[in-house]
């Protein structure tokens, strides 16, 4: 009688792997921050040679959060439906594309259009990225995982802040910048294209114990998502409409409310990338061996809180509140995001996503388009620097929403209803 012996197949692939999908998905999510944060030191630029009000410099950044109001969500759901990999590669493409339309001519009308593709593909894209990692992650490194992603994203947005000093030729004329955010964007296919290629390997040599299909989407199950989900969506809103938008207007604010030069300001501005970059990684490890994940959002809260008043009023080191924010930015991120991977179950996981980033952007659109009406609004004075108190007053009313969602969220998480937010997921080597 023959008696054959079956091999076990792994059942997941090995650590290697999935740090390699990791390292790529954060290549492409390089060159899609990039292009989102060259419009911020070009500002003045726009201003100088194309006669752009801070309404016009608003539209740029608000028209690309406009079409993921609803694309995200969609987004996420093609995600659940069709996968990780090719739903990345199709979004990378249209964020370059997007990057080209931007570029070509001095026209709102045309530039706004560019930012309006490259919002449908790069919103889309990070829900597809974030899914992506939940599955690879899910139960292990998580939090860490998350934060060596934004690390290298943000890595992105670190260089296109500072292009002013090592890109200071191409500033000459409003295109240069923009043609370089371009190149640097071809990264986003570039890394789509490696990580379609490693997932597809995994699943060609490994059991990864998942089912084929997800579960079919039923729109009315959206509204059946937990009150902890809910909380950590308004905590997203809130936090990012009072960092992105003010990161629209910040180089321009320090060169016109603080007298500082472009290159400067463009470095104040950056510090919350150098922040993250460093801390973030840091602190989704720290929560992924203590817990306490409601925790950690309250203190993030608490951090952002005196920031805008203080660069509004306080003759005070612009390093200070930058470095303030710097920080929060690194822990609410790091924390924020995977924690939706324990609240919501695994087969929902796009359209979880797809759902917190679509209201994300109705905030980042809304307070793009408000606070340059607020900026072109205000008029300088003593008590309003370079007219933009009103703005900074917005940026601070958000911060009290973002800590009263954090602290909810702690009560909600504490009691009954609890999904284990606060609980260890990686266990110290001292046992």
């Amino acid at each position: 009688m023959n008696v054959q012996t079956a091999t076990p197949a792994r059942l997941e692939p090995p650590a290697t792997m999935r740090w390699l999908m990791l390292f790529f998905v954060s290549v492409a999510m390089f060159g899609n921050y990039y292009i989102y944060d060259s419009i911020s030191p070009l500002a003045d630029v726009l201003k100088n040679q194309l006669g752009f009000a801070d309404a016009d410099i608003g539209t740029l950044n608000g028209i690309y959060s406009l079409p993921n109001v609803v694309m995200v969500l969609i987004g996420g759901i093609i995600i659940d439906r069709i996968g990780t990999r090719k739903s990345i590669l199709i979004f990378s493409v249209l964020c370059v594309l997007g990057a080209v339309i931007t570029t070509l001519e001095g026209s709102l009308w045309t530039m706004a259009s560019g930012r309006l593709v490259f919002g449908l593909g790069a919103e889309s894209m990070i829900v597809a990225i974030t899914t992506a990692l939940a599955k690879w992650f899910r139960g292990k490194e998580l939090s860490f995982a998350f934060g060596l992603n934004l690390t290298l994203a943000r890595l992105g947005s670190f260089a296109a802040l500072n292009s002013p000093t090592w890109a200071r030729d191409f500033y000459s004329h409003w295109q240069g910048p923009l043609w370089i955010a371009t190149v640097i964007g071809l990264s986003c296919i570039v890394g789509a294209v490696i990580y379609w290629m490693l997932e597809a390997q995994a699943e060609r040599n490994y059991a990864l114990g998942q089912s084929d299909e997800p579960d079919k989407i039923i729109f009315r199950d959206i509204l059946k998502f937990s009150t902890s989900y809910w909380l950590i969506v308004g905590l997203c809103a809130t936090f990012y409409s009072a960092i992105f938008p003010f990161q629209t207007f910040a180089v321009k604010f320090f060169i016109e409310a603080h007298g500082t030069t472009r290159e400067m300001g463009g470095f104040l501005s950056s510090m919350l990338t150098l922040f993250a970059m460093i801390c973030t990684p840091l602190f989704g490890l720290f929560a992924d061996r203590i817990g306490k994940r409601s925790h950690l959002m309250i203190l993030g809260s608490l951090l952002l809180l005196p920031v805008y008043l203080v660069m509004a009023y306080l003759p005070i080191n612009l390093w200070v509140p930058m470095s303030l924010m710097g920080i929060a930015f690194s822990l609410i991120p790091a924390v924020m995001w995977p924690s939706v991977a324990y609240v919501v179950e695994e087969s929902r996981l796009g359209t979880a996503y797809g759902l917190m980033t679509m209201l994300q952007n109705v905030g980042l659109s809304g307070f793009n388009f408000m606070i340059g009406w607020a900026n072109d609004f205000s008029q300088a004075g003593p008590d309003n620097p370079g007219g933009y108190a009103l703005g900074m007053w917005l940026f601070s009313i958000l911060g009290f929403l973002g800590l009263f969602f954090a602290i909810q969220l702690n009560r909600v998480e504490a009691g009954p209803k609890s999904h284990g937010l606060d609980t260890i997921t990686v266990k110290s080597s001292r046992g």
